[in-house]
């Protein structure tokens, strides 16, 4: 009988918790957005990167959920052979929103765990041997689905009430093609709450006591 009061007494406490925690969210589509710029995979040259993102609202008052979807491919060209190599990574990030002294400008840092789609193929072109030697012309590719793990910062500020700029820098680790990122982005207000973890809590008014004669 005392082991199934601990036992209920532990499971009231932990979905105590679990709702409070939850109580504190904020989630909901706050703005998607677009971004592009540099990336630098390792033993890939450098290349351009795409992605889209958006705003879900906060987990706590300061950190904010947003998934990540990014896409960027590489190609080769070498005595007429071509070898390709792309990646899609879906991740979600969570990203600490700091106060700074002005409300434009919102320095942020975090991180996430993503799924990277990468793809490799490689194209051989057919070669003449001579004396009537030809090798075929061959060609094999690879898909392989792997873990990654995101670290971000940057800053974000308002260029209209619906739009926000935001620059960021990033490495993501990730098997075979651990990368860096800088890029530039921007994003649509969905309406909702925006910039929930921005506002700052208003000053209580003053009351001056009133002296008695």
């Amino acid at each position: 009988m005392r082991k199934r009061m601990v036992v209920w007494t532990v499971l009231l406490f932990c979905s105590a918790i679990a709702q409070n925690a939850w109580a504190r969210t904020d989630l909901g589509w706050r703005s998607v957005g677009v971004d592009a710029g540099y990336v630098d995979p390792d033993n890939v040259p450098g290349t351009v990167g795409f992605g889209a993102f958006a705003n879900l609202g906060n987990l706590s008052p300061d950190v904010r959920l947003e998934p990540h979807l990014g896409y960027w491919s590489k190609s080769q060209d070498m005595d007429g052979d071509k070898a390709s190599i792309s990646d899609i990574a879906l991740s979600a990030r969570a990203l600490y929103m700091f106060h700074g002294t002005s409300p434009k400008f919102r320095p942020y840092a975090g991180g996430g765990l993503g799924l990277h789609m990468v793809h490799a193929k490689v194209d051989i072109a057919a070669q003449d041997l001579g004396g009537g030697v030809i090798i075929p012309a061959m060609s094999a590719s690879d898909t392989q689905t792997k873990l990654g793990l995101d670290l971000v910062g940057g800053f974000q500020t308002p260029l209209s009430q619906k739009n926000d700029f935001k620059f960021d820098l990033g490495y993501t680790a990730v098997s075979d093609v651990a990368q860096f990122s800088m890029k530039a982005g921007i994003s649509f207000n969905l309406g909702g709450s925006p910039r929930a973890e921005s506002k700052s809590p208003a000053p209580k008014p003053m009351h001056r006591s009133r002296s008695s004669h």
